[in-house]
């Protein structure tokens, strides 16, 4: 049994790691810490120098900045400075104007802004940003999570300086978690306790409708919907699954001024850990009880993997977010502990290995493998099918299954991830 104390830590963690973010959360995150230096200065930054970690770089390139209908960072960076306010978080370009946007063309095309890669850095999520005017000149950094400012100050005047953070902080931090206490959590505190969580619901399945209603990305969502497509895959649940996930992905790297609630810095990961659950529970008449018991599951499943593997890897953060969902889907189906854990070996043994080549609107395609995958696996589970200890990475501890995927996601493809890196980068 968790104890009342320990719930509230859990709680805490959960509503830490599942926030409203407005598009892609790596170029978001670069336009927060501009804003942040800007704020400091004090005034309109004349220019605007940024430094990023490589993964930051990688997952910023391809996306849409909301409300912009432009592409990648020099756009983010330039409203961060103009109309970013620090206080939104995540939803930072909340204020964006068709006169901004102008603005920060203006500012793009007298060059004023300068990206580059940051070197001698093992932190896989920092960004750096300086702004200057009228002689004058602030710092910003955000490190380690994507609203985690970490550094700021003005005129060599320091606000703030935790860029090594001491033990203790760390350990403050942390909330030990492992996939019995992830379940016994989600499936005994008190319904009132969790009762927040069906707010990614409102948000994501709102996103995903008003992708239906548009055009965006690759319209992945509205192609699963059409006639067509229907005559292949039917009038399913799955289908539906399929089509809510990748809608809401369209619409988020579309660049779609729409907010939906993130999981552990990433928006995809939230979606997918929401919508295949949100559509099972409606599509079977779930009570709104077990609804809400098994979207905490897939949300504190995604979280409790992330702690091991990183805010960014080379990892698709839909196999993490999509082995959360089979979680809780798994519960609406009526299985216990056991099939959950099944569920788990069996995402793992199938999806280990999908790499992140950036945040771009062609996301809305692996979501749509990681969230099938997730249908499948926890049918599996429920007929008694498990990947066995035998087979490759998967051992019979599920704990020690979490682990080897997330040691090949922030370990064994490190150097996966500075080939793609280069490939984005060297293209002709």
């Amino acid at each position: 049994m968790i104890s009342s104390a320990e719930r509230e830590r859990i709680i805490a963690l959960v509503r830490r790691e599942v926030i409203p973010a407005i598009g892609c959360t790596e170029p978001i995150a670069v336009a927060l810490c501009t804003a942040y230096a800007t704020e400091r200065l004090g005034a309109v930054p004349e220019r605007i120098d940024v430094l990023l970690s490589a993964n930051i770089l990688k997952n910023a390139m391809g996306v849409g900045i909301p409300g912009t209908g432009m592409i990648g960072l020099p756009i983010a960076i330039a409203l961060g400075a103009l109309v970013g306010r620090s206080e939104y978080e995540l939803e930072v370009l909340r204020d964006v104007t068709p006169e901004a946007v102008e603005a920060g063309r203006a500012m793009i095309d007298r060059r004023a802004i300068a990206i580059a890669l940051k070197e001698g850095i093992s932190e896989k999520l920092y960004i750096e940003v300086s702004v200057e005017a009228a002689g004058r000149r602030a710092t910003a950094v955000i490190a380690g999570g994507h609203t985690s400012l970490v550094y700021l100050a003005c005129d060599g005047a320091v606000d703030l300086d935790r860029r090594e953070p001491s033990s203790g902080e760390a350990e403050a931090e942390e909330v030990p978690l492992t996939l019995r206490r992830v379940w016994e959590f989600a499936t005994e505190a008190p319904l009132d306790e969790l009762r927040f969580i069906l707010e990614t619901r409102r948000l994501n399945r709102a996103a995903a409708e008003a992708s239906f209603d548009g055009r965006y990305g690759h319209a992945i969502g509205r192609t699963l919907r059409c006639e067509r497509e229907r005559k292949v895959m039917g009038d399913s649940i799955f289908a539906r699954i399929l089509s809510y996930t990748s809608a809401a992905c369209d619409a988020r790297m579309g660049g779609a001024p729409i907010p939906v609630m993130s999981n552990s810095g990433s928006g995809n990961q939230g979606i997918a850990a929401t919508l295949p659950v949100v559509v099972y529970a409606e599509e079977t008449g779930a009570s709104e009880e077990r609804t809400i018991r098994a979207l905490m599951l897939s949300h504190l499943t995604v979280i409790y993997i992330k702690q091991s593997l990183g805010r960014l890897s080379a990892l698709c953060g839909c196999v993490v977010a999509a082995t959360g969902s089979s979680c809780g889907i798994t519960y609406l189906m009526g299985g216990g502990y056991a099939e959950v854990t099944a569920a788990v070996k069996n995402m793992i043994a199938n999806l280990t290995g999908m790499i992140c080549d950036g945040a771009k609107p062609s996301c809305a395609m692996k979501l749509t493998s990681g969230v099938s995958t997730a249908v499948i696996s926890a049918m599996m589970a429920m007929d008694g099918h498990c990947v066995t200890p035998v087979e490759g990475i998967i051992e019979e501890d599920v704990d020690r299954c979490i682990r080897n995927l997330t040691r090949i996601g922030r370990d064994g493809m490190n150097e996966t991830d500075r080939l793609v890196l280069d490939i984005m980068t060297h293209k002709r």
